[in-house]
This record gives structure tokens, C-alpha cells and sequence, in this order.
């Protein structure tokens, strides 16, 4: 049999047929429902007063050139499920599926597959169904060995205990957790001083860091849906802000009342990796907090008298944590103060 023309114009449907067939078969051994159909189904079983659903979309952004130096994929899975579980978490949803959608030049079905396996591992960590997905090869669009993710996912809420932020008001508190690295933001500038200025590569071991910088820059983005599922069900939460892209000084705003601000002290240790990337490329201290999460990944707004109450339960968890601040009167235009 001749070469197809589509197999010379750089799409290989049979290639695209082998990952889908390993994806089918990682699907059937997590008891995951079935996918590769033109559509995904979701039986609504969950019984829930005032329903409402709550949906995100997200990448995992710059992180993925590390993976292609590193040749790791199953580590970007993750981080693009747990992403977007924190996306929807912080308004109280609780996650019902997700959807990803991989976009290359050239399916590598081994590759597709490492990155699927992360994905489905971050489902069943957080305890909802992949329920589809799309692979997309795109020959002529993306470099070779090259990719990108895309996740979507659909959560559920009880529309009258919808954390909003509403009921933020000065004197609050700020609980601070940590985050497990970049997480997904952050790695344009991250790469530029490790990669352009310092001209190293993913392998380099630096005196600072336990692991190569490429391991470091590697570290999962952690989902906070069980330690604050155990605040939500005893309504100790206000409000509470996902420490993406924009940093502090961006994502805490988007959920405080007019007329309020924040006053944020610099007491929880900083991953020795921030400490690497702001010395190293000397970043100052308003672009560190805009860029970086710089330890801490999401930021919690409680009322003061229910701190003891807060603690006693993320200790439950074995949830490390830190009171990082207070809502304060806004008295000018600046709505995140740094300590």
C-alpha cells in the first residue's frame, strides 16, 4: 500500500489511533469512564440545594518548555488538574469532571500517554472523572517534540454558601498556604534568568536547591481542595484567592469590597527556589510578588474569633499554614501592601 497523502502532509492517524488506544487502556484500569466517543456523558447524581455549576479553563503555560528539555510529561498532567480544581475552589465548588485537550505537531503516542497518565492522576486524587478529552496533531503549527495542554473543568455549589468575598471586612484575617514551587506561573521569567542569563540547563545543580533546577522548576501544582473542603463544611471561609499569574498584588483584589485592602507580612519561609530566581536576577520586590506566588499558594480571608477554630482544623488535615496579614481600609489606590 502506497503512503497515504495526509501520512506525507505530516498526519499520522494511525499514530493518533495507538495513543488513543493507550489512553482507552489507562481509562479502563482507574475504573475512569469511557472516552474516544464524539461525546462525554455526566449523570448529575449529586443531590445539592440551590444548584449551580461553576466551570474554569486553564494551561499550564511557559512550564511545559521545561518538561519538553526535560523530557518529562506526566508532571504537567497534574499540575493542569490542579490548577484548575483551584480555580473552582475558590468560590466553594466541588469538582464533577474535567476535559483536556493536547495540541501537537507530531503525535508521539508515549509522550501523549505520560501526559494523559498525569491527568488522570489528578482526577482521582481530587475524586472526579476525566470525561474526555481531544489530541489534536497540528503538523506545520508546533515545533517538533512540542505540545500544548488545555484543561476544562465543571464543578458544583450550593449557590446561597458561594464564597464570594462579600462579607470581607477590615480587621479580617489572612491564612497563607504553601504552595509546593512555581506552580504553573511564573516560568517566562524563570526561564529567562535560569536558561538566558545564567545559561543553565535542566540538569545544572545549584548549592541552594536539593534538586536539578529542572526538577525544581518541575514540582507539581498542589490542589488545596481537601484541606479547604474541611474549612467550607464549618463555614470559616470569607473569601479566598488562588495565587496564579498576577501574583499577590493581581489576585487578592479580585475578591475584596471595594474600599478595602491588604496588608501582607512576610513571615512563612521561602522555598529556597524563590530565593535562587530573585537573587539571581536581582527581581525587585513589587515584580516578585506580582510574578511569583513566592511560597504561597492560596490565601484565605477568615473572621478573627474563628482563628483558634481555623488552626485546630488544618491541623487535622496536617495542613501547614500562616497568618500572613489583615484586610485593612483602603487609604489610596494601592490594594496589596508588602511588608
Amino acid at each position: 500500500m502506497s503512503e497515504s497523502m495526509y501520512r506525507k502532509a505530516g498526519v499520522d492517524i494511525d499514530k493518533g489511533n495507538q495513543a488513543v488506544h493507550k489512553i482507552k487502556e489507562m481509562v479502563s484500569k482507574m475504573g475512569v469512564q469511557e472516552i474516544g466517543k464524539f461525546s462525554g456523558f455526566f449523570p448529575l447524581k449529586k443531590k445539592i440545594a440551590n444548584p449551580v455549576l461553576v466551570s474554569s479553563a486553564d494551561g499550564v503555560g511557559t512550564k511545559l518548555k521545561i518538561a519538553f528539555m526535560s523530557g518529562i510529561h506526566g508532571t504537567v498532567g497534574r499540575d493542569l488538574v490542579n490548577h484548575c480544581v483551584d480555580d473552582i475552589l475558590v468560590y466553594g465548588a466541588d469538582p464533577l469532571f474535567f476535559l483536556d485537550y493536547i495540541a501537537t505537531g507530531k503525535v508521539e503516542p508515549d509522550t501523549v500517554s505520560e501526559i494523559v497518565s498525569g491527568i488522570l492522576d489528578g482526577c482521582v486524587d481530587n475524586e472526579f472523572v476525566l470525561l474526555g478529552g481531544e489530541t489534536a496533531e497540528m503538523p506545520g503549527f508546533y515545533q517538533d517534540n512540542e505540545y500544548d495542554v488545555a484543561g476544562f473543568i465543571v464543578g458544583i455549589l450550593n449557590q446561597k454558601k458561594m464564597v464570594d468575598g462579600k462579607s470581607i471586612k477590615a480587621g479580617d484575617l489572612l491564612v497563607g498556604l504553601p504552595s509546593t514551587g512555581l506552580h504553573t506561573n511564573g516560568y517566562s521569567l524563570a526561564r529567562y534568568i535560569v536558561f538566558d542569563q545564567l545559561k543553565l540547563n535542566v540538569d545544572s545543580k545549584v548549592d541552594s536547591l536539593e534538586l536539578t533546577i529542572g526538577e525544581e522548576l518541575l514540582k507539581v501544582h498542589r490542589s488545596y481542595l481537601k484541606p479547604v473542603k474541611s474549612l467550607l463544611a464549618k463555614n470559616y471561609v470569607k473569601g479566598m484567592a488562588h495565587i496564579t499569574g498576577g501574583g499577590f498584588i493581581d489576585n487578592i483584589p479580585r475578591i475584596l469590597p471595594n474600599g478595602l485592602s491588604v496588608q501582607i507580612e512576610r513571615i512563612w519561609p521561602v522555598p529556597p527556589i524563590f530565593e535562587f530566581l530573585v537573587d539571581a536576577g536581582k527581581v525587585s520586590l513589587e515584580e516578585r510578588f506580582r510574578v511569583f506566588n513566592m511560597g504561597i499558594g492560596m490565601v484565605l480571608m477568615i473572621d478573627p474569633k474563628n482563628l483558634s477554630k481555623v488552626e485546630q482544623t488544618l491541623q487535622e488535615q496536617d495542613e501547614p499554614f500562616y497568618l500572613i496579614g489583615q484586610v485593612a481600609e483602603q487609604k489610596n489606590t494601592q490594594r496589596v501592601l508588602i511588608k
